[in-house]
């Protein structure tokens, strides 16, 4: 598993999903190609969304433009020619990659950013998150057939080659496409989404053209072929599987894979003497494992000159370079010693900040217990004040404190449109009017009670139920790792996991224990058939997760507010998603999502409503709350189906509104991103919904200055 603390992003490759950006990398990207995104029994309590009134709410327009993104990127852009020829950029990662091969379940934010670097990408994200054509591959795609069949022709940029000197053409596509098609299971593929959906592919009039035809229509096309790998790595099995686990002989980016050094724990990338773009700044570009409480030190000794780093440890550059470098102590975490950063080593580095393309959600455990009512899950949600925990989480970093208002796009998207409306907002009289309806009331009789009560789904593994305590942070990201036939109950580990931002809660963000309840706070808790209204929240445990904590501080008293008691219970970060969130054994839970391009394709796992297996198991694909309506479905399927945008984007609108209705799942605030960067670094650091363009970094031209973004943190 992959941890990105504040500012990263679970995707298993490129961007976003589509490059899955990692997240450990949707990042932004992640393959839109796969179903993303990425055991318990459903109960029969659920409500149909029929049954329910439920707003459709349109968003924009025609004529009207969607919300602009809430932070920008910050990576101090730089013109070509400020930046100098040469060197080596060190990238620091969370682990090293365990395959190249993004289509691949343990592919993971390290995975993307190789395939980013080195690989062709037909479409890329814009600064909107929006796929828009990579010009160093593409002359043009567009759909020149609807009847009687969906057609898609690529015309190809006549210089893009493989590394070997091969043209890039069709015999390319078909490999790709048979390889994800799902039809040869002896292929070990984590994805298959949109591939499953090609009829045929063909040359076209010329070996620079490629044909594609579905079978059916397909909205999402532009998510495929975002990598790109050559017909040596997917034309057999073997070397799909195995081939392409540590090596990529064969290339076609501005840079290539040199090396994958595991006793160094380096990925070595160096300039690909092939590449017919705009020749790489750098010489080479070295993604080196550091573990995230020792980055702080590693960019202060410089073994390392970009980390996405946690809020605590930003905060620390921050003071110590105000401080002018003298003795602020920079500590990489519990189990490394304190590092004084030098006064050159505080003016050489700087804190780049922008908002990732993931959300950050509390996930409500739908399979059973008191959440398997629709009237609790909306009461839940009610008693929240979204406003005041996204300003808990990102006012202190001077980040826009805007809660998110779509499980499906973030600000900026054209699909985004804040649909909580169709929930309603916080109003604890109206939470406490549905718990009663609900059955739940004040000072029933109640029966003798275990210490601990049990959650919704299995057994519970190696917890400890607290008060509060360090907290991890979680986002599923890119790819569907690890769950290739969709049960929770298979999934040993999750391609879309990533450690959520472990940033220090703002100072009095809840008061010690001992302060006397606010005057309003109810006389206890409700009750229903002798049982306590009663939930366990579960976190992680591992290190330095002091975010996700303080939310869940924050949560736990909002809902005591209207006689609801969640107790906290941590777990260790190696069990919490595969025994807690995958399984269903929690109430309730924090963890992330990332944003996808191709929310039709991406988020349908997501929200799919659990149906029953031959086996008699139930398969809820990523939708790990167990909350779906078929309606929500058909909408996905409506959305996938159509090649009208315009109708797409408002059929995902429509969605949304339906899925706030049903309360599986808040969401609450868009991710924080922090990169330490040394100061000379351009071109590079928190980059947003925009995939990176790798062939610019490096480092400045002594003597050249940029100007540096509005509101940047320079330590």
């Amino acid at each position: 598993m992959s941890y990105d603390g504040d500012a990263p992003h679970a995707v298993p490759a490129g961007q976003r999903p589509t490059g899955a950006r990692p997240a450990t990398t949707r990042p932004p990207h992640r393959t839109a190609s796969r179903p993303l995104h990425r055991g318990a029994l459903r109960s029969a309590a659920f409500l149909t969304a029929g049954a329910l009134a439920v707003p459709l709410l349109a968003g924009c327009g025609e004529d009207e433009k969607p919300p602009a993104p809430l932070a920008g990127q910050d990576i101090a852009p730089a013109a070509r020619s400020l930046v100098a020829d040469g060197s080596t950029l060190k990238w620091a990662v969370d682990a090293l990659p365990e395959t190249l091969n993004t289509f691949q379940a343990d592919a993971d934010a390290g995975t993307g950013r190789v395939a980013q670097a080195v690989l062709p990408s037909m479409f890329r994200l814009d600064a909107n998150g929006r796929p828009v054509a990579n010009p160093a591959y593409l002359e043009s795609a567009e759909v020149i057939e609807t009847e009687p069949r969906q057609v898609v022709l690529y015309k190809l940029n006549q210089q893009a080659v493989w590394s070997d000197g091969r043209e890039i053409g069709a015999a390319d596509f078909v490999a790709q496409w048979r390889a994800l098609s799902g039809r040869n299971s002896a292929y070990w593929t984590a994805r298959n989404a949109g591939y499953d959906r090609i009829a045929k592919i063909e040359r076209g009039d010329s070996d620079l053209q490629v044909r594609v035809t579905f079978s059916r229509p397909y909205a999402d096309w532009k998510s495929l072929f975002s990598p790109l790998y050559p017909k040596d790595v997917t034309g057999t099995p073997d070397a799909f599987n195995d081939g392409a686990r540590r090596k990529l002989k064969v290339t076609a980016g501005p840079f290539r894979v040199e090396k994958v050094d595991t006793a160094n724990k380096d990925v070595v990338l160096t300039r690909n003497p092939r590449w017919w773009g705009r020749p790489a700044k750098l010489e080479k570009i070295v993604l080196h494992a550091v573990p995230r409480d020792q980055r702080a030190a590693a960019l202060a000794d410089g073994s390392v000159d970009l980390a996405e780093v946690d809020a605590a440890d930003a905060q620390r550059i921050g003071l110590a370079h105000r401080a002018g470098g003298t003795g602020t102590p920079l500590q990489g975490g519990g189990r490394t010693s304190a590092k004084k950063l030098g006064q050159q080593a505080l003016r050489d580095v700087e804190i780049r900040k922008s908002l990732e393309p993931a959300y950050t959600q509390l996930a409500l455990n739908g399979a059973g217990g008191p959440l398997a009512d629709e009237r609790v899950r909306r009461a839940v949600a009610r008693a929240l004040d979204r406003v005041e925990l996204a300003r808990l989480v990102l006012t202190p970093l001077g980040l826009p404190a805007v809660p998110v208002g779509s499980h499906l796009a973030l600000s900026g998207q054209a699909a985004y449109a804040d649909n909580s409306g169709a929930l309603g907002a916080q109003d604890a009289k109206e939470a406490q009017a549905l718990l009663a309806d609900a059955g739940w009331v004040r000072g029933g009789p109640l029966k003798e009670q275990h210490k601990t009560q049990k959650a919704a789904g299995s057994e519970r593994h190696g917890e400890d139920v607290s008060e509060g305590g360090e907290d991890g942070a979680y986002i599923v990201g890119e790819d569907d790792k690890g769950n290739r036939h969709g049960t929770a109950g298979d999934q040993h580990t999750d391609p879309h996991l990533a450690r959520e931002g472990r940033a220090g809660g703002a100072p009095g963000a809840y008061a010690p224990k001992g302060t006397a309840a606010p005057a309003a706070a109810p006389a206890g808790p409700l009750a229903k058939d002798g049982k306590p209204l009663a939930l366990r929240f579960v976190l992680p445990s591992g290190p330095g997760s002091d975010t996700l904590n303080s939310v869940a501080e924050r949560i736990s008293a909002m809902l005591e507010q209207v006689g609801i008691r969640a107790t906290i219970t941590k777990v260790s970060d190696e069990s919490y998603f595969r025994d807690h969130i995958a399984a269903g054994d929690y109430d309730l839970a924090l963890y992330s999502w990332p944003a996808t391009a191709f929310p039709a394709t991406d988020a349908r796992p997501v929200y799919a409503k659990p149906l029953p297996a031959a086996d008699g198991s139930v398969n809820v694909e990523q939708n790990y709350t167990r909350v779906g309506t078929d309606q929500v479905d058909q909408l996905f399927d409506q959305a996938a189906t159509t090649l009208d945008e315009d109708e797409a984007r408002d059929l995902i609108k429509k969605a949304d509104s339906r899925i706030w209705a049903a309360a599986g799942s808040i969401p609450l605030y868009q991710r924080p991103q922090l990169v330490g960067v040394r100061k000379n670094v351009v071109n590079a650091g928190a980059f947003g919904f925009q995939t990176p363009v790798y062939e610019d970094m490096g480092f400045l031209k002594k003597g050249a200055k940029v100007s540096p973004a509005p509101g940047r943190d320079k330590g």
